[in-house]
């Protein structure tokens, strides 16, 4: 058709979501956008996608690179090009953060984002296999459970023994609030296979709807404006640039690519926008001015024979559990990793991962050019605060203590860094900046905001401020990064604005 009433720039976590909700009513006409290529035929997946038991990291992916702390080089920042975005290619990890994470966007002016409002959603994007209580959800579309003891590793239950050893206590379910300590990951994948948002939330019935239309293998060049409404899109597919009209447009491409949309079409900073030479339709400083991540530190060890193979499942079980001093609950995480392949190795690593939660440190993304085959800049300038480097400093001497205990020196030894450094806080202060890199949760690039607020691109509902008729709705509208990896959560977003755009009030 000529005009859509919607269109949907990104089939990932979000926007494939909010595709098959909008289009529930037959009076939404939806047309969804994706850079990637579509799979419609389950039985046509490709190996990479239906593997939920590791990451996806070449097959289907950006292409994008980051610098994790300055003096560092370059390294790969997998993200999903592909109809499911991240949620095709990710470790199916579906946690959903702490109610106080939810709150605290609340207290930041935006009340229909408190813990309260946003659980519904929760449960409505979710079968919980395992339980059924009024934190859990029995009807939704993503089916999620936990790895029972008999389908452990060697090391994964391992150190679950090593957690209790250390006195932290066996929780059942991360997703309950009300638990914290060692237990199963709560994970969308059933028998190894990833249960994405495509295949969950575009299903057969939902792709056969006359109101829905997905165009893959398909990249947004820019929003297309009316003075200061959104009336479209423009779009570059099979090497020809096509303009696609319709009343709204809502960004889902991700938060590191939807900012770069605005940018080239003429939506931030001032000085971004003239150093990019792109006409100015709307000023806003608050476009890309941040990115928020989660850092990750590693231990290595050279597990005994037979302790790591690289069919495992890479991951199956984690440590919730709060650091010193934190007003927030559960603010880290620690887990370990069935196997790390390199080459000049003999046998695949095992390793034991931490990941600070509640980060006070942001970092950069910038655009190197309009170009919209351009890759963003980005600089992710992890633990540069000294709150945060001194919780990844103590998140690593605690995985060298679990190292240590019976359950786990038994199967492996220290390979890097050594005992000397993890047993020295000073030591590991220096040494740390280097064994830091991403959790690949990239968020709060577009955030939401109140109206005095001008450090929000957006208000409560995802608008764009300064325009009319052009919506974000992806991990960049978050005001402060979640505890949690951010899957679960950006699925959550999805269905709320699903409902929002369905029903009203957007």
């Amino acid at each position: 058709m000529d005009e859509f009433d919607v269109i949907v720039v990104g089939a990932g976590s979000a926007g494939a979501v909010i595709a098959a909700r909008l289009s529930e009513k037959s009076s939404h006409q939806v047309l969804l956008v994706e850079a990637g290529p579509d799979y419609p035929e389950i039985e046509a997946l490709p190996s990479d996608l239906v593997d939920g038991t590791r990451n996806s990291m070449r097959a289907h992916d950006w292409g994008f690179r980051h610098r994790p702390t300055r003096g560092q080089v370059l390294f790969d920042f997998p993200r999903g090009k592909v109809v499911g975005g991240s949620s095709a290619v990710n470790t199916c990890i579906a946690l959903r953060g702490q109610p106080e994470d939810y709150d605290e966007w609340a207290a930041r002016g935006l009340p229909e984002w408190s813990f309260e409002r946003c659980l519904p959603a929760f449960k409505r994007l979710e079968t919980d296999l395992d339980f059924q209580n009024n934190w859990h959800g029995s009807t939704g579309p993503i089916p999620i459970r936990r790895h029972t003891p008999d389908e452990l590793t060697l090391w994964q239950a391992a150190f679950l023994e090593a957690c209790r050893e250390l006195g932290f206590r066996r929780s059942t379910d991360h997703n309950d609030p009300t638990q914290s300590g060692a237990g199963p990951h709560a994970m969308n994948k059933v028998n190894g296979v990833r249960m994405s948002a495509a295949r969950c939330y575009l299903t057969p019935e939902v792709r056969s709807r006359d109101n829905l239309e997905i165009l893959p293998k398909t990249l947004v060049r820019r929003v297309l404006f009316e003075k200061r409404r959104a009336v479209g899109v423009e779009v570059e597919r099979d090497g020809a640039v096509e303009r696609l009209h319709a009343r709204r447009v809502v960004l889902s491409a991700g938060a590191l690519v939807s900012p770069a949309i605005l940018l080239r079409s003429g939506v931030g900073p001032r000085p971004e926008l003239e150093r990019l030479g792109v006409e100015p339709v709307a000023e806003l400083p608050a476009v890309g001015a941040r990115l928020l991540d989660h850092p990750g530190c590693v231990i290595v060890l050279v597990p005994k024979w037979g302790v790591s193979k690289v069919e495992h499942p890479l991951i199956q079980t984690v440590l919730r559990y709060t650091s010193e001093d934190s007003p927030q609950p559960n603010d880290m995480q620690l887990q370990p990793g069935s196997f790390l392949f390199l080459p000049e190795m003999p046998t695949p690593l095992v390793t034991l991962m931490c990941c600070v939660g509640k980060p006070h440190g942001v970092g950069r993304l910038t655009l190197p050019s309009a170009d919209p085959h351009a890759r963003p800049q980005i600089d992710s300038c992890l633990l540069e605060d000294d709150i945060d480097r001194a919780r990844a400093v103590e998140a690593l001497e605690l995985a060298w203590l679990c190292a240590r205990t019976r359950p786990l020196s038994k199967l492996a030894r220290f390979l890097w860094p050594n005992e000397r450094i993890l047993s020295d806080r000073t030591e590991l202060d220096r040494f740390i900046l280097r064994a830091t890199g991403s959790g690949y949760h990239p968020c709060g690039t577009l955030p939401m905001g109140e109206d005095s607020d001008r450090e929000a691109a957006l208000d409560g509902f995802g608008r764009v401020r300064g325009v009319e008729g052009l919506i974000v709705a992806d991990a960049s509208i978050m005001p402060t990064i979640p505890c949690s990896n951010t899957n679960l959560p950006t699925l959550m977003i999805g269905e709320r604005f699903g409902e929002w755009l369905r029903d009203g009030p957007l």
